[in-house]
């Protein structure tokens, strides 16, 4: 992949603008005798990064004196010199000259038209730094060398007068081809940007979410004055509805101001995400070399903007991501060659933004991941039974490789297979970064990880709902929908209330019971339910009221709360109080563990019969499973027809029940390829589905279901009973 080096020109000049004022200042400190350890090394470092970072862009003359530089200081810190006159003269020399090429970058040069790097210059450095005498006066006139012996070059009062603060005044030494150049502060012309340290912005954004929060009380105190005005005597109303009507009026034009001024404020923390993503193809490139492998790498997206605390979060789970993807997917050349595959593997990194998310994809074509390896590993370290393990979607068994200390790899190394990782990306982007990441893999081809973030972490919509007597808040992600019904429309699935939503079983818990709060009396006709999901788990939470829907400043949690699971930030409400977020990822975990299935008393069997459970909703697989397991059948579970007939053929079934609508494969289509194999010929399939026309009733019957029970009037009876007298 080619890089632009324009784009990052600026950003370069940026970095020297911060680099070259501590050379000047360090150097002026040396001159003055203060030549210690820690000086000289802050000194190398900034040499070394000006030289690696011009490297990169191919700035080759910056590249050649940062070089020389660096070895002089290299010789300093390692006390096989010690820093002379002559020696700080040619530190000044290189500071000014570099301070001449960035000052040619920053008005607009481009990297071709640099002026080569004086080689006498760097000569004499070099030269210093192995111990050879140094004259720069010789080294600078075309005037043969005088006979006497080299003299330390004169230094003046004023040079004494250093601070950091300010460049030291050049030193009366002749400049190799920059005569009469201006000093670094005064070439660099940077009009268009302001550098501002990281937490002075911090605290700008911090306290403008503050304003806006308080802000917001203003639209109570408006309300109040309404409500004042209406408890007043006729004869005061005309001058307090004039005073509630002007307030009104400020506050509403207020809103769009404070709102667009918070926003703003946003935006000065907003990076592209090429500050992540660009650095990770040379890594990627780099790093297959040194595991034998060829690799291209392809970036997209970098222009994408992302908020600098998510940004700084990112580039761990993107490392240990890129890192598995070179170590675990790609192939060797020779294996890829032996697979029908190019030598060179192919390693994409792609962002994109959808609404208020950013996405970020990495894709290789590499060996894939192999469910079987999977399956044995969680078996050996005794993760998961036998029987779980074949209760498991494709899907879900592909996520097992969160998990804390799971690794296929069988050899431990410094590169990955250290069994960490993983479970670490997991958690940094649901728990940290308020996201979530999904894996998609297939066999042979590659493998493709899908990480989805907000654009910041600063404010977020927020719902805020009544529980009891507590006020709780909801991120507008995690929120599917707001539903009130009558709990007559529940139905029984395993002791679990369940709603029929939209062809999908979703669990029902009592948000205040799930949390051990206070609850209110039930209401006697509807409730209204908040419906939440992460991915593809639905949770439907009782609540009392929803109390308000607004853009909201998330505030991080102390450091003595942050072991509270269930809780991801505060909002404020009101006047200044503290309403707690709920972190639903953890609460759907609560939720499970909260709803224990009622065991029926099945008959006792030597060999419980086996039941292949077919659904693309994770809830209504779940749900299916939690009744027939309640039951005594031992179940196993398939996201859709094609992952169902996979699974069918490997495995000897008793009995399939099937949805119709689903991707790759509906449950028509699974239903009459089932029964074209002699295994399943004659073995009860059963259809669960929210079609309710006869026609597709019929449709069920002619490809050969034994059963058709539509999910509105699900019973888990009624399928308990059905599934035995089919079963016989």
């Amino acid at each position: 992949m080619a890089l632009d080096i324009r784009r990052f020109i600026q950003r370069f000049v940026e970095e020297a603008a911060d680099h070259l004022p501590r050379l000047r200042a360090g150097v002026g400190a040396l001159e003055q005798g203060k030549a210690d350890k820690e000086r000289i090394n802050e000194l190398f470092r900034s040499a070394h990064t000006l030289k690696g970072s011009s490297r990169m862009l191919k700035l080759a003359p910056i590249t050649a004196i940062a070089h020389s530089t660096e070895e002089l200081l290299s010789a300093f810190r390692d006390g096989s010199q010690a820093p002379s006159s002559a020696s700080i003269g040619l530190l000044y020399e290189a500071t000014d000259a570099l301070a001449d090429l960035v000052s040619q970058l920053a008005q607009g040069a481009t990297p071709d038209a640099l002026p080569d790097a004086d080689p006498a210059l760097c000569q004499a450095l070099e030269a210093a730094a192995s111990g050879e005498r140094v004259d720069t006066a010789a080294e600078t006139t075309p005037s043969p060398p005088t006979p006497q012996p080299a003299t330390p070059l004169p230094i003046t009062p004023q040079s004494t007068a250093l601070s950091p603060s300010t460049p030291p005044p050049e030193p009366p030494v002749k400049r190799n081809n920059i005569a009469a150049t201006p000093t670094a502060s005064s070439a660099l012309t940077l009009s268009d940007t302001v550098r501002v340290r990281m937490d002075r912005l911090d605290d700008v954004i911090r306290l403008m979410g503050e304003v806006l929060s308080g802000h917001h009380h203003l639209h109570t105190l408006v309300e109040q004055a309404q409500g004042l005005e209406k408890n007043l005597p006729e004869a005061h109303r005309s001058v307090m509805h004039a005073f509630t009507r002007e307030l009104k009026d400020s506050v509403l034009s207020h809103d769009a101001l404070m709102s667009d001024l918070h926003e703003r404020a946003l935006q000065m923390r907003m990076l592209p995400l090429g500050v992540v993503l660009d650095p990770l193809a040379q890594m990627a490139r780099e790093l297959a070399q040194s595991l034998g492998k060829r690799v291209d790498c392809r970036v997209r997206g970098s222009e994408i903007e992302l908020d600098r605390q998510l940004i700084d979060r990112l580039s761990d789970p993107l490392i240990h991501l890129l890192r598995n993807a070179l170590d675990h997917g790609l192939e060797p050349p020779d294996e890829r060659q032996a697979a029908g595959k190019p030598p060179r593997g192919q390693l994409s990194i792609e962002a994109w933004q959808d609404g208020n998310w950013v996405v970020v994809e990495m894709r290789d074509d590499g060996a894939g991941i192999h469910l079987e390896a999977i399956r044995q590993k969680a078996l050996a370290k005794q993760l998961l039974t036998e029987e779980q393990l074949s209760a498991l979607s494709d899907q879900e068994t592909l996520e097992l490789i969160f998990l804390p200390g799971f690794s296929t790899k069988s050899m431990i190394t410094d590169f990955s297979g250290r069994g960490v990782g993983m479970d670490v990306v997991k958690r940094t982007m649901m728990d940290e970064l308020s996201g979530d990441i999904q894996v998609a893999s297939d066999p042979g081809k590659g493998t493709r990880f899908t990480l989805r973030l907000p654009l910041s972490l600063a404010m977020m919509r927020v719902l805020l709902v009544k529980s009891g007597d507590t006020t709780l808040g909801v991120t507008a992600p995690h929120v599917a929908e707001l539903v009130e019904c009558s709990a007559d429309n529940f139905i029984d699935a395993a002791g679990q209330p369940t709603l029929i939503l939209r062809n999908e079983f979703v669990p029902v818990v009592n948000l205040a019971e799930l949390l051990e709060l206070p609850s209110s009396p039930a209401s006697p006709t509807n409730v209204l339910l908040l419906v939440v999901h992460q991915r593809q788990q639905k949770l439907a939470l009782i609540v009392d009221a929803l109390v308000d829907e607004r853009d909201m400043v998330i505030k991080p949690l102390p450091d003595h709360l942050r072991y509270l699971p269930l809780v991801s930030g505060m909002v404020t409400q009101g006047r200044n109080a503290l309403v707690s977020l709920l972190h639903v990822p953890a609460l759907l975990e609560r939720a499970k563990r909260h709803a224990q299935p009622i065991l029926r008393s099945a008959e006792p069997t030597d060999q419980p019969h086996r039941v292949l459970v077919v659904d693309d909703s994770l809830n209504t697989r779940e749900i299916e499973k939690d009744v027939l397991e309640a039951w005594g059948y031992q179940v196993t579970l398939a996201e859709n027809g094609r992952d169902g007939l996979n699974k069918a053929l490997a495995e000897t079934f008793d009995a399939v029940l099937t949805d119709v609508e689903m991707p790759v494969m509906d449950g028509f289509a699974l239903t009459a390829r089932l029964r074209e194999n002699d295994l399943y010929r004659h073995k009860p399939i059963i259809i669960i589905t929210s079609r309710e026309k006869e026609a597709d009733r019929q449709r069920g019957m002619e490809v050969g279901a034994d059963a058709y029970i539509v999910k509105g009037s699900f019973d888990q009876n009624n399928l308990v009973e059905t599934l035995k007298a089919l079963l016989g």
